[in-house]
């Protein structure tokens, strides 16, 4: 019998286009068809999410529109904006909790089409100046929140290190790119690493978890044990298990 490695769950983040269809639905579909025409290859290899939050949808309403799409090739990975409860087989999966980013600009009427692939580069750059993108500002690395994390609440942030100055109470979930650190009590979900990173840790001053995650690896409180229940605990990653050290 050889040893396999244990199951790991972990998060990874891309970039969705989001299409918002506003009433009445048949011009709006209209307008699509427009834009597809002058812009054949937009919607090419782009994850589209359909966001349908505010508008009166019965069920088969939200089953037309996605056949219309579809028949557009145009495929929806996920709805946003209605209850999972309202939707069923065929329908694409409900999602929640997405992070708005810069709007995609659809193009123009009339744009030019872009240069030929094959072109010089020195006859392009005498053609035009060359375009240089704005810096975007950099991603902060870590998020604090001053608040404790009440019941029901979840706390994401993929881009780095989450710090809770209060307790995150049962029933509550923090969910970070990098590590955790809880100056309360640590009662509800923490999940480290949730993209990826083996040396993410989980801090907190009073250590009472439901579960805890670090780079995909997860323990519940059953598995924990008692040892280091309501004491100050880092947890990390050694190997393939999650040890639990004092912080005092």
């Amino acid at each position: 019998m050889t040893d396999r490695p244990p199951i790991r769950f972990r998060g990874r983040s891309f970039l969705a286009m989001v299409l918002a269809p506003v009433p009445p639905v048949d011009q709006w579909l209209a307008e699509l068809d427009a834009l597809k025409q002058r812009a054949p290859a937009f919607f090419s290899v782009r994850a589209i999410i359909l966001d349908v939050t505010g508008l009166r949808f019965e069920r088969s309403d939200l089953a037309h529109l996605c056949e219309e799409l579809n028949r557009r090739s145009i495929t929806i990975l996920g709805i946003e904006g209605i209850g999972p409860t309202s939707l069923g087989p065929g329908f694409p999966p409900p999602l929640v909790g997405g992070k708005p980013v810069e709007d995609i600009a659809p193009p123009e009427p009339g744009a030019a089409a872009p240069a030929p692939a094959e072109a010089p580069a020195a006859e392009a750059s005498a053609a035009a100046p060359a375009l240089v993108a704005p810096a975007s500002p950099p991603r902060p690395r870590s998020f604090v929140l001053d608040a404790p994390v009440r019941s029901g609440q979840v706390i994401q942030h993929l881009d780095g290190d989450v710090t809770v100055l209060g307790s995150v109470a049962s029933g509550a979930e923090v969910i970070a790119g990098g590590s955790i650190h809880v100056y309360g009590a640590l009662r509800g979900r923490a999940i480290a690493g949730a993209v990826g990173d083996p040396a993410a840790r989980i801090l907190a001053r009073k250590f009472e978890p439901e579960l805890i995650a670090i780079d995909g690896l997860y323990k519940t409180a059953d598995d924990l044990g008692g040892s280091r229940w309501g004491q100050s605990v880092q947890a990390r990653l050694e190997g393939d298990a999650i040890v639990l050290v004092p912080l005092d």
